[in-house]
């Protein structure tokens, strides 16, 4: 007879709690390691049986995952945030490795996705692009704020132009001030280098893969969004359907309701009252939402989807409103025809 052991990985920096669990929910042993590659191989190395094991999503949680697959049975990188019965009873590494494997015995953890489908390089140009992103438009609002700090109005993008600083310049005034804006110019001209070639490096591993080709003839989905959407998603069969798809792009409208039932002549019925609308749902990712909404603000101005968006304010729509459908219809189109694997057709949408 197979022996199933359910292990729960308590994971930090220096060290590792491990405790096992058997089918029966006995704990085998509980130890303590310290956090490095041939330490954490050879523990599992020695383990017999059927192995599962699981650990949180955390820093550690990519280099884990592809470390132990091969050596067992089933990983399951779980979502703290899930994990409720961790923030009952006493607090300590033993205690939250033995909550992990008790609630990987029981079938009780939401797995986080970590799946490569041979996107490795890509994902890794795009957190270099996002990166580096960031941290442009991080010294673009310290410029700013030093002319804001010093009442010059500096709305637009003249400010950061090349041929125009000296001239901003000298509407500060300040010799000191000066010194540490021409610094923040020369970070943002380096950075902004550094940026550039991230962006030819992610959009040429992009162009190389498979669903770029189907993508692409999507508009208002330029490389960039493309490659940000494959970087992160990495496979479309994640999600069933659109409804799943959703809520991982921040585009799920939440709703609420109570007493929806009633009686009437002795039968159980459903009220007529419609759910209360909640918003969008929190828990997303946040770049796919970005993208998604950079994208039906495009296409607010773009064909074939600003047909869609005029007719769904010509039908009383407020804009905001029409701009979250556009964005919803995009993220299903992507899904869709990523899937199938099939050139967009405008002609469905435009018939919708």
């Amino acid at each position: 007879m197979t022996r199933h052991k359910y292990v729960g990985m308590d994971v930090h920096s220096a060290t590792t709690t491990i405790e096992i669990q058997s089918e029966a929910g006995r704990t085998v042993t509980t130890s303590t390691i310290e956090t490095r590659g041939p330490e954490i191989k050879d523990f599992i190395k020695g383990l017999t049986g059927t192995i599962h094991v699981t650990f949180e999503e955390g820093v550690h949680a990519s280099w884990l995952h592809e470390m132990i697959k091969p050596l067992v049975a089933e990983v399951i990188v779980c979502d703290p945030r899930r994990n409720k019965l961790l923030q009952s009873g006493n607090k300590s590494d033993r205690n939250d490795a033995g909550k992990l494997a008790e609630l990987l015995r029981l079938g009780s953890l939401k797995a986080v996705y970590h799946g490569d489908c041979g996107t490795r390089k890509l994902r890794e140009a795009v957190r270099a692009y996002n990166a580096l992103t960031s941290d442009c438009l991080r010294i673009m609002n310290r410029v700013k704020a030093m002319y804001r700090g010093r009442g010059v109005d500096c709305s637009g993008t003249e400010v950061y132009r090349t041929v125009h600083r000296d001239q901003w310049l000298n509407r500060l005034g300040d010799p000191p001030a000066i010194a540490r804006l021409v610094l923040l110019y020369q970070e943002l001209d380096s950075v902004g280098r550094l940026r550039e070639m991230a962006r030819l490096e992610m959009v040429s591993q992009v162009k190389s893969h498979p669903a770029y080709k189907v993508l692409k003839h999507v508009k208002t989905l330029g490389p960039v969004r493309i490659a940000q959407i494959i970087g992160v998603v990495r496979s479309p069969f994640r999600f069933r359907t659109k409804r799943q798809f959703w809520p991982y792009c921040g585009l799920a409208v939440q709703t609420a309701s109570s007493a929806d039932y009633k009686i009437v002549n002795g039968k159980i019925c459903r009220r007529g009252k419609p759910p209360a609308t909640r918003g969008l749902n929190r828990n997303y990712n946040r770049e796919l939402k970005n993208v998604f909404k950079g994208a039906a603000l495009l296409g607010t101005a773009t064909e074939p989807f600003k047909q869609y968006y005029d007719r769904l304010v010509a039908r009383g729509m407020k804009p905001e409103m029409a701009r979250l459908t556009l964005a919803r219809k995009i993220a299903a189109i992507t899904l869709a025809v990523w899937k199938k694997g099939e050139r967009f057709d405008a002609t469905n949408l435009i018939q919708a």
